[in-house]
C-alpha cells in the first residue's frame, strides 16, 4: 500500500481526491491538511465522507514523511514551499497551476508573479496521461492541469498535431465549483444562481497551457479563448469552432479521433444522429473521470465544431490526478476511477 498525504484537503478538489483515494485498492491516505479546520474530522467539511473515514485535518507543520504527496493548495502556495514538500515524499502530484508552465517568463504574464522556484519547473511532467503517458511512467513529479485547458486540449489535440487547423474560437461554459470553496461577491447565491455570465472573454490563464501544449506562437496563437459561468455546480463544456485549411468530412474526423483516442480509457467519442444526448454533456459526467468528445462538420465552409465535456473536479482536477498517479506507479489507469457518473441527476 502506498501511504499518501493530501495537502489542502478541505477544498473541493482536495475533498474529491480524498473521496477517490479512500476507495483506491492500493492507496492508504494517512494525512490530510487544513490550516482552517485542523483537528476537525474530514466529514465536518465533506459530509459525503461520513462513515467512510475517521481522518482528522492536521496542520502543515505537523506533517510526517509519506510515499506520495498530493498538493491541492490554492495557486501560488506550493511554489514557495516545494523544497520542503519534496523532502516529505518520494513522489508528488500537484493539482495547482504552480508547475504547469515550463517557461518561468510565463508566470509574471499569466499569474502576475515571478516563480520563486523556477529551477523546479523542468522536473515536473505535465499531468495529462493522454499526452504524456510515457513521460509520467516512473516520474517523481507531476503537475496539475487546468480544467478548462484539459477539456479544450483533448478536444483539439488530434487536429492540431496534424496541422489541420488555421484558427479556432473556443467558448467554455463552466460550473460554480471551478471557483473553489472561498466565497466572494460573484459566488453569492443570489448573484451566481441561474447565471450565464461571461467573466473572461479574453486573457484567461488556461490559454497559456494551450499555447504551450499545442505548440502555438505566443504572440499570435490563432486560438481565441473565452470562459462563461453557467448555473451548474460541476462541469465544463468546450465548444471549439475550428477553421480548417481544407474541407474535412465527418467520416475522416471519425478516423482521426478514433485513431488517437480509440484505446484511451477515459476519452469517449459521443456523436449520434438521434436521441437527446447527441453531443457531450457535462451533466452526465458528474463524478466520472471521462472526457466526452463530439463534433459536427459544416460542409462547404471548412469549419469543424468540436464539443467536449468533463466534470471539472474529476478529469479537470482530482480524477485526472489519480489517473496520473496510476500511470506513475504502473497500475491500471482505471483503478479507483471506475465510477460511470450519474443519470439522471
Amino acid at each position: 500500500m502506498v501511504k499518501a498525504t493530501i495537502v489542502g484537503a478541505s477544498g473541493y478538489a482536495g475533498g474529491e481526491l480524498l473521496r477517490l483515494l479512500l476507495a483506491h485498492p492500493r492507496v492508504e491516505v494517512t494525512q490530510i491538511t487544513s490550516e482552517t479546520y485542523a483537528g476537525q474530522y474530514a466529514y465536518f467539511v465533506h459530509p459525503n465522507l461520513r462513515a467512510h473515514t475517521d481522518l482528522r485535518f492536521v496542520r502543515l507543520a505537523d506533517l510526517v514523511p509519506c510515499d506520495l504527496l498530493f498538493l491541492a493548495l490554492p495557486h501560488g502556495e506550493a511554489m514557495g514551499r516545494i523544497e520542503t514538500f519534496a523532502g516529505l515524499a518520494e513522489r508528488t502530484v500537484d493539482l495547482s497551476a504552480d508547475f504547469r508552465l515550463r517557461d518561468p517568463a510565463d508566470y509574471p504574464r499569466w499569474y502576475g508573479r515571478e516563480h520563486p522556484a523556477s529551477q523546479w519547473l523542468s522536473r515536473f511532467v505535465y499531468g495529462l496521461p493522454e499526452l504524456y503517458r510515457r513521460e509520467l511512467t516512473d516520474a517523481r513529479y507531476a503537475s496539475g492541469t487546468g480544467c478548462n485547458a484539459v477539456v479544450t486540449l483533448l478536444a483539439l489535440w488530434p487536429l492540431y498535431r496534424r496541422g489541420l487547423v488555421r484558427e479556432t474560437v473556443v467558448e467554455v461554459k463552466v460550473g460554480s465549483s471551478e471557483g473553489g470553496n472561498k466565497p466572494s461577491p460573484a459566488s453569492h447565491h443570489p448573484e451566481r444562481a441561474g447565471v450565464v455570465r461571461t467573466y473572461a472573454p479574453v486573457g484567461h490563464r488556461h490559454l497559456a497551457e494551450l499555447i504551450q501544449e499545442l505548440g502555438l506562437d505566443p504572440a499570435r496563437p490563432g486560438l481565441h479563448f473565452s470562459i462563461t459561468s453557467v448555473g451548474i455546480v460541476r462541469g465544463a463544456l468546450a465548444t471549439c469552432h475550428c477553421l480548417l485549411h481544407a474541407e474535412l468530412e465527418e467520416r475522416e474526423v471519425w478516423r482521426i479521433y478514433r485513431g488517437d483516442y480509440g484505446e484511451e480509457p477515459f476519452v469517449r467519442l459521443v456523436r449520434t444522429r438521434r436521441g437527446v444526448h447527441r453531443y457531450p454533456e457535462p451533466k452526465v459526467l458528474a463524478g466520472a473521470n471521462y472526457c466526452d468528445i463530439g463534433f459536427a462538420a459544416d460542409p462547404g465552409h471548412r469549419r469543424l465544431v468540436v464539443v467536449a465535456a468533463i466534470d471539472n473536479l474529476m478529469k479537470g482536477a482530482a480524477g485526472n490526478a489519480v489517473q496520473t498517479m496510476n500511470v506513475m506507479y504502473g497500475w491500471p489507469e482505471r483503478m479507483g476511477l471506475e465510477f460511470p457518473g450519474l443519470h439522471p441527476i
